[in-house]
């Protein structure tokens, strides 16, 4: 168990000692709509912020099969909705959640060989009575509070990986306009990770024990509609062969670093690139396809060139830092050098083909 798993499972257990012998705790407090709390605190979501996060009753962590790349960030995602309310399954898109709902979600890189973090920010999105707020918090350097900044300062960060290699940059906290851009669809902001096929995974819930996310939900009331599990779908794990093939593995990535955008209804459908895990047409991944956006793409001409990847658009921004190149625009700051390698993997293994 890891320690902040063991955190959890400690929170968790907290909780129920503390509803079983009546005393008072402060309940979540929800904010439906203006004016939103300075400080993180007030939502009162955690019991604790020493040495990670420990959540409050009712608030519930989760985890995806294939997430949003960060600079390499760990995150820790929590889920809370108001007493008596669930969210409606979907096959397809984003559950459908209730007004009051908070997703949370928080970023940190170790800062100890033990495996302490530093958290950089929080990021809300809340279910207000006028649709989905995004809400960025940037925690103080004594990890005692974080406070709310619509247009927050980047933070610099430094630690070392697990392979032992030094990093040092940086990092970029989206502000409200860019958050609003990646979770706009139909001119609508909506979540983008707690989809059906990204939550069908095993979570360990510590003291209730390892459990699949979907009945974990439906069990504690948190979901209503869903079907039996063996037909819900399940996204691949990226960079785990385990968990599909090299073409499902690419589209997972591509379904959640790339799809909030490149989708009908998102901000770069003018593209006419779809790059949803439930979309296999290549024609429909860039193939042979000039790009749409501005920016240098270097010798390449093409979006997608099969059976070779240097010769693909696709690549050559995900391999670049320059704001008018890089794809994703926001959210990344350094390359993700394995996320490169996969895709490039996936290309090369395409029967080639030219596009002239």
């Amino acid at each position: 168990m890891t320690p902040w798993v063991a955190r959890i499972a400690a929170a968790v257990a907290f909780a129920v000692w503390l509803g079983g012998c009546g005393l008072v705790h402060h309940d979540v407090h929800s904010y439906a709509q203006e004016p939103f709390p300075k400080k993180l605190s007030d939502w009162h979501l955690y019991t604790s912020t020493r040495d990670g996060l420990a959540p409050n009753a009712g608030v519930v962590p989760y985890d995806l099969n294939t997430p949003l790349f960060s600079d390499y960030a760990s995150k820790h995602r929590f889920v809370w909705m108001p007493p008596g309310t669930h969210a409606e399954y979907r096959d397809d898109g984003p559950l459908e959640f209730p007004t009051g709902t908070i997703l949370s979600k928080s970023f940190g890189f170790p800062m100890r060989a033990d495996g302490h973090e530093k958290l950089i920010e929080t990021r809300l999105l809340v279910r207000t009575q006028a649709g989905w707020i995004p809400l960025p918090y940037v925690w103080n350097d004594s990890q005692t509070e974080a406070t709310l900044q619509l247009v927050p300062d980047p933070a610099h960060v430094t630690w070392t990986d697990a392979a032992g290699r030094h990093r040092d940059f940086s990092y970029h906290i989206p502000n409200t306009n860019e958050c609003r851009q990646c979770h706009d669809h139909n001119r609508e902001l909506q979540p983008i990770g707690v989809k059906a096929r990204n939550l069908n995974k095993d979570y360990d819930y510590g003291a209730s024990g390892r459990s699949n996310q979907i009945a974990y939900w439906s069990k504690v009331g948190y979901l209503s509609g869903a079907p039996a599990l063996a037909s819900v779908p399940r996204a691949a794990k990226w960079d785990d062969p385990a968990s599909g093939s090299l073409d499902d593995r690419a589209h997972a990535y591509l379904d959640n670093n790339c799809a909030h955008c490149h989708q009908p209804g998102g901000a770069a459908s003018y593209s006419a690139v779809d790059f949803r895990y439930t979309q296999r047409e290549l024609g429909y991944s860039g193939l042979c396809k000039a790009p749409a956006s501005a920016g240098d793409v270097g010798h390449t001409e093409y979006d997608l060139v099969p059976g070779h990847p240097e010769d693909s658009v696709m690549l050559y921004r995900m391999k670049s830092t320059e704001p008018k190149v890089m794809m994703p625009q926001f959210g990344r700051t350094v390359v993700h050098e394995e996320g490169v390698a996969l895709i490039r993997e996936w290309i090369a293994a395409m029967p080639a083909q030219k596009c002239n």
